[in-house]
Formats: C-alpha cells, structure tokens, sequence
C-alpha cells in the first residue's frame, strides 16, 4: 500500500483569487514547491482533492480545469514534483451530493482508485471542510495550513476536534509531517 498527501488546492497550494478559471491564474504560494518535493522525498504521493463548484455553477468551463491543472503542473517541475491525481467535486453546494467536502468520499475514492493506505497518510487543507473531510476518511492526520483562509479557519475550533498540526506555510507543514515519520520510524 502506498501513503498519500491529500491536499487542498485553492489557498493551499495556490493563490485563491475566488474561482480560479484559467490557467493563468495559477500561481504557487511561497514554499509549495519546496514542501512538495520534501513530502515526495519522504515517500508521499500527492493527490489534490478539492470542491470546485465554481464548474456547476456556470462560472468556471469543466475543460479549464484539465488546463489549470496542467499550469500547476508545470509551475512544479523545477522542484521535480508531480501531482499523482485529482479529485474534484464540481457540484453547487446545495446539490448535496455525496463528494463535497466535508464528505470523505474524494479521499475514499482516491485511496481505493490509487491503493492508498489511509492510515499511513495525511490531509492538508486551509479550510474546516478539509480537516473535517480528512478525519472522516480515517487519514493519520487532518492538518491545516494558514495560508489562504487557514488563520480564520484556525478561530472556529469550537465547532471541531482540532488538527493534529497547524503550520504557517506548506514548508513547515511538510517538515512537520516528516519528523513525525523519523519520529515513528526510529
């Protein structure tokens, strides 16, 4: 079984301008990169599991996100990182389908599609729904970033078990993630 990084995409790994729709938007926030390529180093895949409803409603074409992902793709390569798969929920939020986090099923049927083994893996996110989603799924560990909306979301703890870490950026989530790794390994 392989382990997994499951990440957010918007205010993550990204500049979050509200409904990303064309690749030229896509720009990294400082240190993705680095932490990416730490993570890929210390055995991770990377998968990005993310709510786009921006699709269902009209504002973002669902071609785009094949070309926006692409962009993000190619702003990784000089680290030598490459995102292993996506997972999107495109639905409205009032569809209530059954894949929009909190919903654990991006996670689920990412793990089941990639062999992953969710109790070697983590969830990084900047949002309640990704560390709700994360703990659903069984991952090791729900941690937030306060990039994007992660220093509001770190003020609403009254409404949800605590991540087990909350980093500044990707770079101190990552080393984070990997001494807890050393930690267990030696």
């Amino acid at each position: 079984m392989r382990k997994a990084i499951f990440l957010d995409r918007d205010g993550t790994l990204n500049d979050d301008p509200g409904y990303l729709s064309r690749p030229e938007q896509m720009a990294l926030l400082p240190g993705v990169g680095e932490g990416l390529r730490a993570l890929v180093q210390g055995g991770f895949i990377l998968v990005v599991v993310s709510n786009q409803s921006g699709v269902g409603r009209g504002l973002i074409p669902q071609g785009a996100l094949t070309q926006i992902h692409q962009r993000l793709q190619d702003l990784l390569v000089p680290y030598g990182v490459v995102i292993e798969h996506f997972e999107l929920c495109i639905h409205r939020p009032e569809a209530e389908c059954a894949c929009r986090k909190p919903k654990p099923k991006l996670i689920l049927d990412a793990a089941q599609n990639l062999g992953i083994q969710l109790s070697a893996s983590y969830m990084v996110g900047d949002k309640l729904s990704d560390i709700e989603a994360g703990q659903a799924a069984g991952c090791k560990g729900s941690l937030l970033v306060r990039t994007g909306e992660g220093r509001r979301t770190e003020k609403s703890w009254d409404r949800l078990q605590m991540p087990q870490f909350i980093g500044d950026s990707l770079v101190e989530t990552a080393a984070w993630i990997l001494g807890q790794e050393e930690f267990l390994s030696g």
